[in-house]
């Protein structure tokens, strides 16, 4: 069922990213006078297909990893007489920027008007209070005092933790003075710490910027009382029924969930000793937790339960809400936010700041979507405003093949006033489709670690 609901998610989240791409290309193309002989989205032999009364033939092919807009064009084949004032290549070099561009654009206006969406929606957080600093990091060093809130990071807002990471991965790599505004718990004054940093790295892939600063978040105490069970799991096999309360293991004390679970991972296929209460009476059980292994090769214990929920006191509660003119320029804001940072990356990425590692492919994709629709309507918005950002702007990188290595060729005939030569185009294409290849492998090979 997990991976049938991965596999369905992934279809749609995807399906909806092409056809808005290669929608932009098919519009701003049909307003241009050009023939669109066919609408593709995914590659391979077509499932489905109809035309309308233009003579376009829509397809939804078996592959779902991309799609393509097929114009009339002499390169690709003979046109009739009648109909060379339709074709893409007789059109004036300023439309065909226009049409290549329009798919990579739509992706990023369709950003603005997910996050707009977002906004409008509400969108429920928690205030980002530091609850403890790692010993010798970066957050211990500056003396951050513990139980306050963190409300703006080089002088941007930040409402939840969410803002607080992507602030520090934008810094991510980076040498000088990073400012964090602190507000203390029950008060209204804003403390300003300033840490330096010295090209600070963070290995992304397994660790957020948040824990890789130090910080660790406050969270409510979670009572060590079982509040979900999963059949098969180890718990089920000692006993555990929902409501226990965990009171000791091999004769220590627990003091909340957290303490529960530490032990537990520690001791995968040991024997613990457990002294539970369940409806008043004190009862004493025998545990044995299955062995799980991690991404990163790290072996932990695993007894499929989980705790009963609290709730987040209110004050910490935040509701981001705005009114339908309001959500426009927040979605505008936070749109820009995420293509700097998309931006910021893939350079640092280049400078060998972040490691290659950090690239992601379909696999990933696959995994993230299927989470983030399971976490709700606003997670799974915002990962495919990301997503439509991050396919816009790699599809504007200027590399033949993609959309910005054809842009690269119309604006420099734009400028010279003369197309490009084949034999640059063809070479050109070589290497963008090497460059391309690579970062495919590289992408898919990263998949498969991860796994």
């Amino acid at each position: 069922m997990d991976i049938l609901h991965t596999v369905v998610v992934t279809l749609v989240t995807l399906g909806i990213l092409v056809t808005i791409h290669e929608w932009g290309h098919f519009y701003v193309a049909r307003r241009c006078g050009v023939k669109v002989l066919r609408f593709s989205v995914g590659f391979g032999k077509a499932i489905y297909t109809w035309k309308d009364a233009k003579g376009t033939e829509y397809a939804i092919a078996m592959i779902p990893l991309g799609g393509y807009v097929k114009m009339l064009d002499e390169r690709e084949g003979d046109v009739r007489a009648s109909e060379l004032s339709q074709a893409f290549n007789r059109k004036p070099v300023l439309q065909r920027i226009a049409i290549v561009a329009a798919g990579p654009l739509v992706n990023l206006i369709f950003a603005v008007f997910a996050y707009w969406f977002m906004f409008v929606y509400g969108v429920t957080t928690v205030a980002p209070l530091v609850g403890g600093v790692a010993s010798g990091s970066l957050a211990e060093q500056a003396e951050l005092p513990l139980n306050s809130e963190i409300v703006a990071i080089d002088g941007h807002k930040t409402l939840s933790w969410d803002d607080v990471n992507l602030r520090l991965a934008a810094r991510v790599g980076e040498s000088g003075e990073l400012t964090l505004d602190l507000r203390e718990k029950g008060t209204s004054l804003v403390d300003r710490h300033i840490i330096v940093l010295r090209d600070w790295h963070v290995d992304v892939d397994k660790e957020s910027p948040v824990s890789a600063f130090g910080l660790v978040p406050w969270r409510p105490q979670v009572p060590a009382v079982i509040g979900r069970l999963v059949e098969g799991g180890s718990a089920v096999a000692a006993g555990i029924e929902i409501g226990d309360r965990i009171l000791q293991v091999d004769g220590s004390s627990i003091d909340d969930w957290y303490a529960f679970v530490r032990v537990v991972k520690a001791q995968p296929e040991g024997t613990l000793k457990l002294l539970i209460e369940r409806q008043g009476i004190d009862i004493n059980l025998l545990l044995v937790p299955d062995r799980k292994v991690a991404e990163d090769g790290q072996v932990y214990g695993y007894i499929g339960a989980a705790a009963e929920p609290v709730s987040w006191p209110e004050e910490l509660r935040r509701s981001i809400q705005y009114d339908l003119i309001d959500a426009i320029g927040k979605a505008w804001n936070k749109t820009l936010q995420m293509i700097s940072l998309t931006l910021d990356s893939i350079w640092k990425m280049i400078e060998g700041v972040i490691s290659v590692k950090n690239l992601s492919g379909p696999i990933t994709i696959a995994k993230v979507a299927s989470a983030s629709a399971a976490s709700g309507l606003e997670s799974y918005i915002s990962f495919l405003a990301y997503l439509s950002i991050s396919l816009g702007i790699l599809n504007l990188l200027p590399i033949p093949v993609l959309d910005g290595g054809h842009l690269l060729f119309y604006t420099v005939e734009w400028i010279t006033g003369k197309p490009v030569s084949e034999q640059i185009q063809l070479l050109g294409l070589k290497i963008g489709m090497a460059v391309l290849l690579t970062l495919m492998f590289v992408a898919l090979f990263n998949d498969f670690m991860r796994l």
